[in-house]
């Protein structure tokens, strides 16, 4: 296995996580509680990587990231490149991700009942208090059943990293990358080692996240 390439895919999707925590929370609690009437249209963006092919959002941000971009060359005067550069690869992820992570954190957040917020704002908690002590513990599984899927999304991504990033060895080659490449060197052995160590992250992935939803709703027999 390509321990290079396995250090930064694994950098790459701790990264993505924690800015998917920082920039997501926010996002989620305003879908989950708005009433506002664009609300669908922010809905539908979010959601937009679910079925948008990752070349072609990829290729937008490339785009938009290249020095001839609105982005690119707004950073460049700084000496800031983001195209086949490890931030780029971290922006690219992140958008592509983002509904991984804010569709479970907007779910969990729902599933709040409104009397448990009502009786926080009776007992003088802003919203923000009542955001941090009183919402925000009880969606734990919702939470954290989205940072664990956008980790291990962002650890297999091939099309949107291969777009922005190319295969840049110990800088944008990533795990799924390597993969490839093994195979385009017919090195079977070494692609099917790397396959399942990724097989196996999806695998835990998915059993944690079940798990998280039965502990949810424990009354459920199927």
């Amino acid at each position: 296995m390509d321990g290079q390439a396995l250090f930064l895919s694994l950098s790459l999707a701790a990264a993505t996580t924690g800015l998917l925590a920082l920039l997501g929370l926010p996002l989620a609690a305003w879908l989950a509680f708005s009433r506002a009437r664009w609300k669908p249209l922010v809905e539908a963006v979010v959601a937009l990587p679910l079925v948008l092919p990752p070349t072609v959002l990829g290729f937008y941000v490339l785009l938009a990231i290249g020095p001839e971009g609105p982005l690119g060359r707004l950073l460049s005067p700084w000496g800031i490149r983001l195209a086949f550069s490890f931030s780029g690869l971290l922006l690219a992820s992140t958008l592509f991700s983002l509904p991984f992570a804010v569709q479970p954190f907007a779910a969990g957040f729902a599933a709040v009942p409104l009397r448990t917020r009502e009786a926080a704002a009776t007992l003088g908690a802003g919203p923000v208090q009542t955001f941090l002590r009183v919402v925000l513990p009880q969606a734990w599984p919702g939470v954290l059943t989205g940072l664990v899927l956008s980790f291990a999304h962002t650890l297999g991504e091939f099309g949107v990293v291969l777009m922005v990033g190319g295969n840049i060895p110990g800088q944008t080659r990533t795990v799924s990358i390597a993969i490839f490449d093994h195979v385009q060197a017919l090195e079977y052995g070494a692609a099917a080692r790397t396959a399942a160590f990724l097989l196996a992250v999806s695998f835990l992935v998915l059993l944690l996240t079940y798990g998280l939803r039965r502990k949810e709703a424990p009354w459920r027999l199927f």
